[in-house]
């Protein structure tokens, strides 16, 4: 199964970040298959003077979801973030989510696939547009490149 994940990062060294999780990612989790250029974004949801780099890459592995969430959070605590967000956004070192897995629907209490804001963030949708375009929302029946266009029209 592909997943489509979102990494970003708003301290330190934040490329060497993005890297490093991609490493682990790649150990534990399985091959990357397709990953963007680094975009260069402000905070969304928060003030800092902090930027943010974000990318976006496919991972293909057996894992299934509530195990991927399990690994990516492990990778994050090991890269040094302390804390999730749940709503409340602030600087972090390591940040990854799980956008899409193929076309599977995920809600529960921990995990919900396709990610529900992906929608409302350009520093998702950008650099997902430039890996796939055509991976259609399997909620609103509608492409990356659709979505991306509906938000830039806002």
């Amino acid at each position: 199964m592909n997943y489509y994940l979102s990494l970003g990062s708003n301290l330190g060294e934040r490329e060497e970040n993005i890297t490093r999780a991609l490493d682990m990612i790649t150990k534990r989790i399985g091959n990357i298959t397709c990953q963007s250029a680094f975009y260069y974004t402000e905070p969304w949801g928060f003030n800092s003077i902090n930027g943010f780099v974000n990318i976006c890459a496919v991972v293909n592995t057996n894992i299934l979801p509530n195990e991927m969430l399990a690994i990516t959070e492990k990778i994050e605590k090991e890269l040094g973030r302390l804390t999730k967000s749940n709503g409340i956004y602030s600087d972090r070192i390591i940040d990854i989510d799980i956008i899409f897995a193929e076309n599977l629907v995920v809600d529960n209490d921990n995990l919900k696939i396709p990610h529900p804001l992906m929608s409302q963030r350009l520093f998702v949708l950008e650099p997902l547009n430039e890996i796939a375009p055509d991976i259609i929302h399997p909620l609103f029946n509608k492409t990356v490149s659709e979505l991306l266009n509906e938000l830039k029209n806002r």
